[in-house]
């Protein structure tokens, strides 16, 4: 799989081993108390063994409160080829947490884990960030990111989601990838590819999969044969396991509408089936 690949930001030996051994010049006020000439925030920051050291001193960090040193090393453990550093970061700057947020230095970070990955030689520790790494770049592909390099490519966001969904088994990846289907984005639509890919979210638990692949059973399209008994029980799932929060609104409303359509019937295979799925997830 060919991907572009962004330049990593090269250190400088020479300038980050100055920053460090450069001690700030201390006085003494009146009062006897030592005073640095540098400030705290300009303090020099520690060197690292190797960028799993810088990881698990940055990790650390963060979790004592110390969130500049851990920025710092987290940079440093992502520019040494840690792939948990750069999702951590890529994270970060997704969410605007603790940093200033930017979706372009999250896809790059993001984009170095997918590029730097190799499926012959990897670990199953990083299996999980690796599979997240692949959907958050199929997201940002779809739609592009507005005056940046990060174009729309529903090309690359398919290619992204495929691999995510067929060599992790990524319920996400999954779920995008139906929906591409269902929309003709990126790919001829097909409702019964759709359907399979929801299947296989929605088996995961993943909620929207199953409030999309209940719709889509309860209605029927084609190449979905109508089956309203299923539908509802994964409509029931969904709402069940949702929110009531604007996000989920979109699933309370289908479920609201498909068991308001259904009639007697419906909702006795809806329950069998669905003592069958909770009887399945408990075993």
């Amino acid at each position: 799989m060919q991907i572009a690949r962004p330049s990593l930001i090269a250190l400088s030996a020479v300038a980050f081993f100055a920053t460090l051994v450069a001690a700030p010049r201390v006085t003494v006020a009146f009062d006897g108390t030592p005073q640095s000439s540098t400030s705290v925030d300009k303090m020099p920051l520690q060197i690292f063994k190797d960028p799993e050291a810088a990881l698990r001193a940055g990790l650390e960090d963060f979790k004592t409160g110390d969130s500049r040193s851990g920025l710092e090393a987290l940079k440093y453990a992502a520019a040494g080829g840690e792939s948990l550093a750069r999702w951590k970061l890529a994270k970060m700057y997704a969410n605007g947490d603790g940093v200033p947020q930017d979706d372009e230095k999250a896809y790059d970070y993001f984009e170095q884990i997918v590029e730097n990955y190799d499926e012959d030689d990897s670990s199953l520790r990083e299996r999980a960030v690796v599979s997240s790494a692949f959907v958050a770049v199929g997201a940002y592909s779809l739609n592009g990111i507005p005056n940046t390099h990060v174009m729309s490519d529903p090309m690359r966001a398919l290619e992204m989601f495929q691999y995510a969904a067929t060599n992790f088994g990524n319920a996400d990846a999954q779920y995008n990838l139906a929906r591409m289907y269902l929309d003709g984005v990126g790919v001829t639509r097909d409702a019964g590819q759709a359907a399979r890919w929801l299947h296989l979210a929605a088996e995961k638990n993943h909620i929207e999969a199953q409030a999309l692949l209940g719709q889509l059973l309860f209605t029927g399209r084609e190449g979905v044969a109508r089956q309203r008994g299923l539908g509802l029980m994964w409509l029931t799932l969904a709402q069940q396991s949702a929110t009531p929060d604007k996000k989920d609104q979109w699933i309370f409303d289908l479920y609201q509408k498909a068991n308001a359509a259904a009639d007697d019937t419906d909702k006795q295979i809806a329950a069998l089936y669905i003592a069958d799925y909770k009887k399945r997830q408990r075993d």
